[in-house]
C-alpha cells in the first residue's frame, strides 16, 4: 500500500516520488562495525517494526535500501547512461526544458 503523498514546502529537503511517498534526506552515523538503523517512519511503513529483510542496492556512489522485493522492480525502471542520454537527444528544442 501506498502511503499518501503530503506537501512538502519548497526548497524543504523532502520531496513526493513517483512511487507516492514522500523522501526525505537525513543523516544517520554508522556504526564501527558498518551497521545503522532504518528510520522509524520507514520501518512503520514496511511494515518492519519487529525486523525484517530489506533490499539493498549498491549504486557505486551510495546505497539504496528498498523494501524487500522491491530492488528488482526498481531496478528495472532505471535507464543505463547510454539509453537516458539518447533519451534526452530526443527532446530536442522542448521550451518547456530549457535552462537559462
Amino acid at each position: 500500500m501506498t502511503a499518501p503523498a503530503r506537501r512538502v514546502a519548497l526548497g524543504a529537503d523532502a520531496a513526493i516520488t513517483k512511487y507516492g511517498a514522500v523522501m526525505e534526506i537525513q543523516t544517520y552515523l554508522v556504526s564501527s562495525s558498518g551497521q545503522m538503523s532504518l528510520p522509524a517512519g520507514a520501518r512503520h511503513r514496511w511494515s518492519l517494526d519487529d525486523g525484517g529483510p530489506v533490499d539493498v542496492i549498491d549504486l557505486g556512489f551510495g546505497v539504496l535500501t528498498v523494501p524487500s522485493g522491491e530492488g528488482r522492480m526498481l531496478l528495472g525502471d532505471l535507464l543505463p547512461r547510454d539509453q537516458h542520454a539518447e533519451f534526452v537527444r530526443t527532446l530536442g528544442d522542448d521550451p518547456d526544458l530549457a535552462t537559462r
